[in-house]
């Protein structure tokens, strides 16, 4: 289809999961993808894969919630590939507990990665999208850009155990419709997307004991218990979670022509589940 040929997209955390199948289904369709992981295996995996199917792509490997990041993240778009055209907010993880025991630190993690890293991101590429679009409008040219924000259900709904990933997402479509106002003059749309239930390393059903994956040097705990996932898939309309390369679909939606005139919007993703 091709409907991305030639653009030029940063995809957060898209080494694993959910953000590995955005780049897949990105660079798919044409586009030239910047790949992050916080660790240069899983992003060379990705990288790997979308180069062996004829795709474009090249690394950005580290922390998005590192001081320097940010512009790093924007220059390897535009040196790499001379532009750029679509930011996806994706990276992030989950910290849960209830607010009585949750520590600072849990808190500024969370707000840190879901919230304030893409505020950066987004900061850093404001200077090449201001001038990109006021050069396209002298030359006539009307050329559409596109943000997407990865948010949640908890940010829109709130769920319990989690009130700094759901503080974080709320913010975040907070940030997605002040922006799409701010943007909307140099054709950037900027929309969310709300996960609900999907099957991710974070969400996998616990056979038995914790299990934990490292994350900058902390051990989180991840995945859920069975009987806990099986009453939460009871609750959603389609029967079950979503997968990964689903939840790609929905943030492709935003990226492609014909959302061009939807802006400032939160999708639910969540399997008919409110």
């Amino acid at each position: 289809m091709n409907k991305l040929q030639g653009k030029a997209a940063l995809v957060s955390g898209s080494g694993r999961g959910i953000g590995r199948e955005i780049a897949l289904k990105l660079a798919a369709d044409g586009a030239r993808v910047v790949v992050n992981d916080l660790d240069a295996e899983p992003a060379a995996e990705t990288i790997a894969t979308i180069r062996a199917r004829g795709g474009e792509a090249v690394a950005c490997v580290g922390s998005v919630t590192a001081p320097d990041f940010a512009k790093r993240f924007v220059d390897t778009a535009i040196d790499s590939f001379g532009g750029l055209d679509i930011i996806v907010n994706n990276a992030g993880f989950t910290w849960d507990n209830v607010i009585q025991k949750m520590s600072d630190e849990q808190w500024e993690a969370i707000i840190g990665v879901h919230l304030t890293a893409p505020f950066r991101i987004l900061r850093a590429a404001s200077d090449f999208i201001r001038d990109a679009a006021k050069k396209e409008a002298e030359a006539g040219r009307e050329v559409f850009r596109k943000v997407v924000n990865v948010s949640s259900t908890s940010g829109v709904f709130g769920n319990a155990g989690q009130s700094n990933y759901a503080a974080a997402k709320a913010g975040v479509n907070g940030l997605t419709r002040a922006l799409a106002k701010e943007w909307g003059r140099y054709k950037v749309t900027v929309n969310s997307v709300a996960f609900g239930l999907i099957a991710t390393r974070l969400t996998q059903p616990l056979t038995s004991g914790e299990a934990s994956v490292e994350i900058e040097g902390r051990q989180i705990k991840v995945g859920i218990q069975p009987d806990r996932l099986k009453a939460s898939e009871t609750t959603i309309p389609l029967g079950r979670a979503g997968t990964a390369e689903e939840a790609a679909g929905a943030v492709y939606l935003f990226c492609i022509p014909e959302s061009n005139y939807v802006s400032g919007q939160v999708l639910v993703c969540g399997g008919g589940r409110p």
